[in-house]
């Protein structure tokens, strides 16, 4: 069983940073891809930024230059800095990583995982 466990959310003024991490835990073989995404209040879960297991990274056109998605692969961590953050920025933001396990019932068996951190908020407020 993967499990996401996300940390470093919280309160902060208008302009001011945060930094949020996720660290993956089982049986993991590897990590291919590792995201954030976010969900305001009424709203869909949006993409935020991805990065493949070579540190490529990929931003929505409205993060870029305000928020780094960053990973360490021997930790299984994924983080993601935000700077210059806005009110509308508030939301419950996700990990999500894709990649390669071990049965737990099959230690010698492999399988694909897709797995969802349990979401940590972000407040963005004066």
């Amino acid at each position: 069983q993967i499990q996401l466990v996300e940390s470093g959310g919280g309160l902060v003024q208008p302009g001011g940073s945060l930094r949020l991490s996720c660290a993956a835990s089982g049986s993991i073989v590897s990590i291919n891809t590792m995201a954030w995404y976010r969900q305001a209040p009424g709203n869909q879960r949006d993409l935020v930024a991805t990065i493949s297991s070579a540190g490529i990274a990929n931003y929505v056109d409205s993060m870029k230059g305000r928020f780094t998605i960053s990973r360490d692969n021997p930790r299984n961590t994924v983080y993601l800095q935000m700077n210059s953050l806005k009110p509308e920025d508030t939301a419950v933001y996700y990990c999500h990583m894709i990649g390669e396990a071990f049965l737990v019932t099959k230690p010698d068996t492999k399988y694909d995982f897709v797995q969802w951190g349990q979401g940590i908020q972000v407040t963005v407020s004066p």
